[in-house]
């Protein structure tokens, strides 16, 4: 007898799984590989095509950047509490360069995780397709 678990949306966009399906991997490779980041152009699972439409990741970026914000701004107060120092400016400015560096595969890859489960009306859950390979595109 086959058991089949679902996985949560939370779970599945952790793991950068596909929202139709979350099943096929959105990316090959890890985030922090040695190999260039690629995104897969269909899911391995499911055949979900990822781009709906040209310029559809476009708007990654603007997730990227407010995660980046985000992160600099954390890392900025983070270093005031540990060093209590206010007055440095290049402390601070070479602390939120590092943290944009460190966090930009993260941020590539989560932008568009974002983007695919969260803000692209039509990709939501279907459970059929993880059961078994569903052959539309």
């Amino acid at each position: 007898m086959e058991t089949t678990q679902e996985i949560s949306e939370f779970k599945a966009a952790l793991h950068a799984k596909c929202p139709r399906c979350r099943t096929g991997a959105l990316f090959t490779g890890r985030a922090y590989g040695l190999k260039a980041q690629k995104m897969n152009e269909y899911c391995p699972h499911c055949q979900l095509k990822f781009e709906q439409r040209p310029g559809h990741f476009y708007v990654s970026m603007f997730v990227s950047y407010a995660l980046s914000v985000a992160e600099m701004v954390i890392a900025c107060l983070a270093t005031y509490l540990i060093t209590k120092i206010d007055d440095s400016f290049w402390l601070y400015l070479t602390v939120a360069i590092s943290a944009a560096l460190l966090f930009a595969p993260f941020n590539y890859r989560y932008s568009r995780v974002i983007l695919l489960f969260w803000l692209t009306p039509g990709f939501h859950y279907q459970p059929e397709t993880a059961k078994g390979q569903s052959t539309d595109r």
